[in-house]
């Protein structure tokens, strides 16, 4: 199952279509549970928080659109069933 999703980049041409990134995980507790977010190693963009933890931490850049002054990077990580 391929899983996509967004991540904001706030400087431009870091990565482009195509590239294979790593990803590192955190987490934050909050009163409604834990939730995780994941940066592209080197710290090259963050994701929304999420309640749901990837089981893989390498992903594929499928999309990289400007929005405002930042960009959003879209990833294609595949997951197991």
């Amino acid at each position: 199952m391929i899983r996509n999703m967004d991540f904001r980049m706030s400087r431009e041409g870091l990565m482009a279509a195509g590239d294979t990134v790593n990803l590192a995980e955190s987490t934050l507790s909050t009163l409604a549970g834990t939730v995780y977010y994941y940066t592209i190693i080197p710290a090259l963009a963050m994701s929304n928080n999420t309640p749901n933890r990837l089981k893989n931490l390498t992903g594929t850049v499928t999309n990289v659109v400007p929005y405002g002054s930042e960009w959003t990077v879209t990833l294609a990580i595949e997951e197991p069933d």
